[in-house]
């Protein structure tokens, strides 16, 4: 079962893992069809996953012609999963997709010299999932006594600051080491099974079981993720082509909010049309994911933004996570994209599906 996991420090100064761009048909074809841009040169965006519908906007920019309508010649996606922090931080990336933990923990641990530009999902979409009727863990309290399938590495991480900030006793908790595969959950192994509302939630309910989650956004550990990192030589030296970057962001970002089952078609029978993509699933995905990218506060303020309390929270599940960020500015830089939407208004637009 795909799952992504949180990466820990080591796999920044671990061998880079090959990846090889296998974009949909529509990637090349599209800059070359438009004929517009250019002038910022070619782009490299690594994805944190497979090119599934988690990154419809980013197929939505590139199919509508977002990336070069803006200035880049060319645009490379790269799937992961892979030491995203790692490809950025070296080059071999000019962006990356991430979250707070991931990149705050190489910042902290390795000195990599990263930030987060913007976000997409203003809400991280961990969860504790769990049958409706069997574990049925709805509050942090009921995971005393239960036994959680938590995968190894970052994730352990993860879960142990959600046991933290919730004053729950690490040993009235059995931690059962798991893969990714949710099989352990539904045969019974475990009571709960650290998974992503995205994913694991919505294929098990598609197994046709009645699931309860436990978002950790909702349970003391809010945090960003799908957020967008790059360097501080990038920010430093090519504000236009970060600024240009959040531009194409945004715009694909809110064609998709227009019409998130084109997106879920854009993953299923384009970018992602050799991984043989359930198109039911990519649907229920985009809407779900929906609900993570659209608060409030991003209403308000538009798309990618972060607010200055949801910053505040991030350093606070650091904290609990034992990551030292003590400062906003050592993990944030929003400065670009408050430019980029004071020079063009019209991209705080939140547009709603028809």
């Amino acid at each position: 079962m795909n799952k992504r996991v949180l990466r820990t420090a080591s796999a920044l100064t671990g061998a880079v893992l090959a990846l090889t761009a296998c974009g949909g048909s529509a990637e090349t074809d599209t800059a070359a069809a438009e004929g517009q841009g250019g002038d910022l040169g070619p782009l490299t965006l690594q994805l944190s996953w497979i090119k599934n519908a988690e990154f419809a906007g980013e197929y939505f920019a590139d199919s509508n012609g977002h990336y070069t309508a803006v200035g880049f010649s060319d645009v490379t996606m790269d799937p992961g999963p892979g030491p995203i922090e790692t490809l950025v931080a070296s080059g071999e990336a000019d962006f990356g997709l991430s979250n707070a933990v991931a990149t705050a923990q190489v910042i902290a641990e390795e000195d990599a010299p990263l930030k987060i530009v913007g976000t997409k999902f203003q809400k991280n979409p961990f969860t504790i999932l769990s049958l409706a009727d069997g574990g049925n863990i709805a509050t942090p309290q009921d995971l005393v006594g239960k036994r959680i399938g938590v995968q190894a590495g970052g994730n352990e991480t993860l879960f142990d600051a959600l046991l933290e900030v919730n004053g729950i006793d690490p040993a009235s908790v059995e931690k059962v080491p798991v893969e990714y595969d949710p099989a352990p959950l539904i045969d019974g192994e475990v009571d709960g099974f650290l998974a992503y509302l995205t994913n694991e939630s919505i294929t098990v309910q598609a197994a046709g079981y009645e699931v309860t989650n436990l978002p950790f956004a909702d349970n003391g550990l809010p945090f960003v993720a799908e957020s967008i990192i790059t360097t501080d030589e990038m920010i430093a030296e090519n504000p236009e082509a970060v600024k240009a970057f959040l531009e194409a962001e945004i715009l694909g970002w809110q064609d998709y909010l227009r019409d998130p089952e084109e997106g879920a078609r854009l993953a299923v029978e384009e970018y992602g049309a050799d991984l043989d993509l359930d198109m039911a699933k990519e649907v229920e995905q985009a809407e779900v994911q929906s609900t993570l990218i659209v608060t409030p506060d991003v209403e308000s303020n538009g798309l990618l933004t972060i607010s200055d309390e949801l910053i505040d929270q991030n350093l606070a599940t650091l904290a609990a996570a034992g990551i030292d960020i003590s400062d906003a500015e050592d993990l944030f830089d929003l400065s670009l994209l408050e430019e980029l939407l004071e020079e063009k208004p019209e991209l705080v637009e939140v547009p709603s599906a028809a």
